[in-house]
């Protein structure tokens, strides 16, 4: 068991390929709740539906058994022969893993038409081996890289399924990477929403001073021109100039414009001829 969990877990392709294979080991199960809950759970089914399942799941088992990656051309580089072993026993496994799950739909689809569930039972028994033909055992990896070798190119698949990879699950990593992405999303909005109102309370007080230049009191005047309304009606002198103040103070008066001295003003036009007008011409 502790061997099986460490493979699992190793970050390489092989890791990954098993990884898959056993990630649809229970995918037929619940295809068999849902058919047995269809059918009442009954087991009894038409001979032609047993037939039909058994007839499918044997043809996919043979096929699993007796399909191959197809040679390597010849002249390929290490790095080149690497990389097309790993492509092709994916391909070969990614065929297994659906050669197994065909005979699963057509036994649901036999059960549901029969009435009982001893189609689907039958291609199951039958599918279930074949995702050991798809898992990366030393069998089966042994027999991919034999028939990759067929034309003398030298297959170098250990060493491909030996490189790193992700540690992944079909379906299961992508659909936690886009609840992650959507929680954040959804946290920056409410985010930008708080701030969004903060802002929007603090917009009124911001323009009225962006408006006077001056921080508004309690009042709603600035701070400036606001007086406290004892110290008005003590002194209201001292908010408007020449008004008379409440102890009895005269009003001010306004300060004398001083003038200049008669001989220092300017003289105009006349002063200059000495105060005779040209005469008209007759």
């Amino acid at each position: 068991m502790g061997r099986m969990s460490a493979a699992l877990r190793r970050p390489t392709e092989s890791g990954q390929h098993l990884r898959q294979v056993l990630f649809f080991i229970p995918a037929p199960l619940p295809v068999l709740g849902v058919v047995a809950l269809m059918v009442g759970g009954r087991l009894s089914s038409p001979g032609w539906t047993i037939l039909l399942a058994g007839s499918v799941a044997v043809a996919s088992l043979l096929l699993a058994l007796m399909v191959q990656p197809t040679p390597l051309p010849e002249g390929l580089s290490a790095e080149a022969s690497v990389r097309r072993s790993l492509h092709r026993f994916r391909q070969i496994s990614t065929l297994r893993i659906a050669l197994a799950l065909t005979p699963v739909a057509v036994g649901a689809g036999a059960a549901i038409a029969g009435g009982g569930l001893l189609p689907l039972l039958v291609a199951l028994c039958l599918a279930w081996p074949q995702l050991v033909l798809a898992a990366p055992t030393f069998f089966t990896i042994t027999r991919a890289r034999r028939a990759m070798e067929a034309w003398g190119t030298r297959a170098y698949l250990w060493a491909a399924l030996a490189q790193p990879a992700p540690v992944e699950w079909p379906f299961v990593t992508a659909l936690a990477a886009r609840y992650r992405t959507w929680q954040q999303e959804r946290e920056h909005r409410n985010e930008s929403s708080a701030s969004g109102a903060s802002s929007a309370a603090e917009a009124p007080d911001r323009g009225s001073e962006a408006e006077t230049g001056y921080a508004l009191d309690d009042s709603g005047l600035p701070d400036r021109v606001a007086v406290s309304s004892e110290e008005a009606r003590a002194e209201p002198s001292r908010i408007i100039p020449g008004f008379p103040g409440g102890s009895g103070n005269t009003a001010t008066t306004p300060r004398p414009v001083p003038r200049q001295p008669r001989s220092n003003r300017r003289k105009g036009p006349a002063s200059r001829s000495g105060g005779n007008r040209p005469k008209a011409k007759n």
